[in-house]
């Protein structure tokens, strides 16, 4: 029995609760964390009692009586990391064991006091060990060099991502100054490749995945609702409306601007009928104040309804108690997302999750349907690799040599071609990035040291430093004194603008430019605030379940008839009713004196496709979202001939790649280090991460273009 491997002040906590049994993961990891020294990833769904499926066998294994931290929590949200201190100060009570939060915004008493009487448990985020390296590297030593466990929450979120990379070089300058190295235990519902989470610890051979196959019933619905232009029909406003007025619901729009139509419109609506006004939107340019409110307003209300229009800000795993049902308007990118999303629903034991999927237009109720159906046959993307990223090298040179203040070079490039997450990194490369950063003056180099230059002082002491992402630059809005969130800086911005911003609608009476600072009044219309999106990369599997999807007469069981109906013009628009073509063939037809080609594959595929086609100066556009290129000036057989030539560029696409680079350099936006590296090396960040290189060759080796006539 797991439960006899536990100490006693956990078992006792356990009786306390009442539990009457441990559930699957627990059950697992229990024996295995207690029983071996490996690192885990454990991965079971929503709402498992994975917390404590990590904490009940580590709170019993560790000797809190050593000196030191011994126990080290990374979570990827300072809300999340308030949500779980409750939860593991709970577990901790029969122990005496402190647990402290360590962010921006925690006590700084309690953090003084753990400096000088370190022990116990500490939560933290990335940003915020980077920031201890960085600034106070004598904290670390004193903080954490007695570390036993480091548990690294939704570690899905921070795998193949920059944030990821970010955390892996911070694991491994954390190892560099421990007694004995700790263990990782990482935690998730949604992991798409297991080898590559085991290679997140550094220790591929050494990490083990604890795997929760128990399945959750899923109550699924879609629903269809045309949309003539950027504001969500009424019709779907009014369904919406009879799905929230007596349901705790979450409602997942995909953007910003999107939460704020459907809250100000569900609102609306619920003052014209009498009904409750607990309608709220909770993303990240609402203030981190109302966001709490909203979250504990949510999680300890028992008997109001209410209705969140939300980005992936609740997409993880903050407990916001029981929600009836999850809407997702419009296909999610990725089906991790849909995943974590239907999670939140059916939290209670034995209660199903409950799903609608709203689509207002027929491809994203074509990519809605093929989400669904992988989903259902087990895929979940896999995250990107990220082997080679020179870009958060570059970032984390930076800050060793900070941390450091001043370090001989041979020393610097030891310590980033001995941490695990630049291992596979030459050391020319390591070298020319040194070379870059002393030419820009970002390192000043002083006989065999290096030292912050003064074009970097700025930029390593700012707090924006310790953020590998990039951070928006906007306006701060302000009602009364009381900050209501931020917005971008868009010609939106200036006084008489009516905009909608945390579920309500304002009026711009005031614009300070230079301190960054609007200021409202309420009003009584608006229209959504314009908020950029970023790159939305979709997987090609998903892309190609929708050419199956189109090019089969299936009936779905879970569509309903205004479903259907949108699916078969999709079908007939596209030319599939009249012919059925293989599974590598891919259509390309005549339209509106264009050729039109239909690849249906993957977002970095269509990018490496328009970058090849450009080479041969073809005049060409593509839209991702349908996965379909415009071809000008050509005739299909002219076309055809040209497409045959597209695999004999891939010998020289780094060439190809620089010189798009060089004519559009916004082409590196999705890197905030790109920009400090040699040319060679942003162009080999370009390749890697922002295009497809072998899976292109693949797809042109594979595929078949097959005109039709419509």
């Amino acid at each position: 029995m797991s439960f006899e491997l536990l100490s006693e002040p956990i078992r006792k906590y356990i009786r306390e609760k009442r539990w009457t049994q441990l559930r699957p993961i627990q059950n697992a990891a229990i024996e295995k964390i207690l029983g071996t020294d490996d690192h885990y990833i454990l991965a079971s769904k929503t709402a498992s009692g994975k917390t404590e499926a990590a904490f009940l066998p580590i709170l019993s294994k560790v000797n809190f009586n050593e000196l030191g931290i011994q126990v080290l929590y990374i979570s990827p949200l300072i809300a999340l990391i308030n949500d779980q201190f409750i939860r593991i100060e709970e577990l901790c009570k029969n122990l005496g064991v402190p647990v402290t939060k360590w962010h921006g915004e925690a006590n700084k008493t309690l953090k003084k006091k753990l400096v000088i009487e370190p022990s116990g448990v500490v939560l933290i985020t990335p940003e915020s060990l980077e920031a201890m390296f960085t600034n106070k590297p004598f904290y670390v030593k004193q903080l954490f060099s007695n570390l036993k466990y480091v548990v690294i929450d939704e570690i899905h979120a921070f795998i193949g991502t920059d944030r990821g990379t970010q955390v892996k070089s911070i694991l491994s300058r954390l190892q560099k100054i421990n007694t004995n190295p700790f263990r990782l235990i990482g935690l998730s519902a949604t992991i798409g490749d297991y080898q590559m989470a085991k290679k997140f610890t550094g220790d591929e051979l050494k990490t083990k995945v604890l795997l929760d196959r128990t399945i959750k019933e899923t109550i699924i619905e879609f629903r269809f609702f045309l949309n003539f232009n950027d504001s969500l029909p009424q019709n779907l406003i009014d369904d919406l409306y009879q799905e929230t007025k007596e349901n705790k619901v979450l409602i997942f729009p995909n953007s910003r601007g999107k939460t704020e139509d459907v809250a100000v419109g569900l609102k609306r609506m619920a003052e014209r009928e009498k009904g409750h006004l607990n309608y709220f939107t909770h993303h990240s340019s609402i203030d981190r104040d109302t966001r709490e409110c909203i979250e504990y307003f949510a999680k300890n209300n028992n008997h109001q309804s209410f209705c969140i229009a939300c980005t992936s800000t609740l997409e993880l795993g903050i407990d916001i108690g029981v929600v009836d049902k999850v809407i997702q308007i419009d296909a999610t990118y990725n089906i991790a997302s849909m995943i974590q999303r239907i999670g939140r629903s059916g939290r209670n034991e034995g209660s199903p999750s409950h799903l609608i999927l709203y689509a207002t237009n027929q491809w994203s109720l074509l990519q809605s349907i093929s989400c669904w159906a992988l989903y259902k046959e087990g895929f979940i993307e896999p995250p990107m690799a990220n082997e080679q990223p020179y870009d958060i090298l570059c970032h984390q040179i930076l800050s060793i040599v900070k941390e450091h203040s001043g370090i001989p070079i041979s020393v610097l490039i030891t310590k980033v071609s001995e941490n695990f997450a630049f291992n596979k990194i030459e050391k020319v490369d390591i070298e020319a990035i040194l070379d870059q950063l002393i030419q820009l003056e970002y390192l000043e180099k002083i006989r065999d040291e290096v030292i912050i230059g003064l074009e970097a002082e700025r930029i390593v002491n700012h707090r924006d430093f310790f953020c590998v992402f990039q951070n928006e630059l906007g306006f701060r809005v302000y009602h009364l004194d009381k900050k209501i969130g931020e917005i971008p800086n868009t010609p939106q911005v200036k006084p008489e603008e009516k905009i909608f911003l945390s579920a309500k609608m304002w009026e711009i009476t005031f614009v300070d430019y230079k301190t960054k600072k609007v200021e409202v009044k309420p009003a009584s219309d608006g229209k959504a605030t314009i908020f950029p999106g970023s790159g939305v990369v979709v997987h090609q599997k998903i892309r190609e379940k929708m050419f199956a999807v189109l090019n089969q007469d299936t009936k779905f069981d879970f569509l309903d008839q205004n479903c259907m109906d949108a699916l078969e013009y999709l079908r007939k628009d596209q030319g599939f009713v009249r012919q059925t073509l293989l599974q590598n063939d891919r259509p390309i037809f005549e339209k509106e004196k264009h050729l039109v080609l239909c690849t249906f594959t993957g977002t970095k595929i269509n990018r490496t496709l328009h970058l090849l086609l450009n080479a041969l100066e073809i005049k060409n556009s593509f839209n991702d979202y349908s996965s379909q290129f415009f071809i000008s000036e050509l005739t299909t057989d002219a076309f055809l001939l040209q497409w045959q030539k597209l695999t004999n560029l891939i010998e020289n696409v780094s060439m190809h790649i620089e010189t798009q680079f060089i004519a559009k350099p916004s082409l590196l936006h999705f890197s905030k280090w790109g920009s400090y590296l040699p040319l060679y090396l942003q162009v080999r960040l370009l390749k890697e991460n922002y295009y497809d290189i072998q899976s292109t060759l693949q797809f042109l080796s594979s595929v078949r273009l097959v005109s039709i006539h419509k």
